[in-house]
């Protein structure tokens, strides 16, 4: 019996890590990819206009702290002269939306 509560609580988890992670893709693809691209590096012509970085590149993502990415997320990037180059999603996501997002740009490094 412990061990069939334990192969149930296994697969309940399971499940809800796989359930955030597609989660995590579709709001990607609906919010982020317009500009960073599905592969995450921001190719498109938005992402170029833009400037935006390359989140493939080990590098990259390297420099980048989740606190800064989930920042940026919640509450938008603007460049020097304070023009807005990227809206903040706070509206648009929750708190776990968000940290699931950082995760997912992080799985798309090289």
């Amino acid at each position: 019996m412990k061990k069939l509560a334990i192969l149930a609580f296994a697969l309940v988890v399971c499940a809800a890590v796989s359930a955030n992670a597609a989660d995590a893709k579709e709001n990607w693809t609906k919010h982020c990819a317009k500009c960073h691209g599905e592969d995450g590096k921001g190719g498109t012509a938005m992402g170029k206009k833009l400037g935006v970085k390359d989140y493939s590149d080990a590098a990259v993502q390297e420099k980048m702290k989740d606190e800064e990415m989930v920042k940026a997320t919640k509450e938008g990037v603007k460049d020097a002269e304070g023009k807005t180059k990227m809206k903040g999603f706070a509206d648009a996501l929750s708190d776990d939306e968000i940290k699931a997002l950082v995760k997912h740009i992080r799985a798309l490094k090289k």
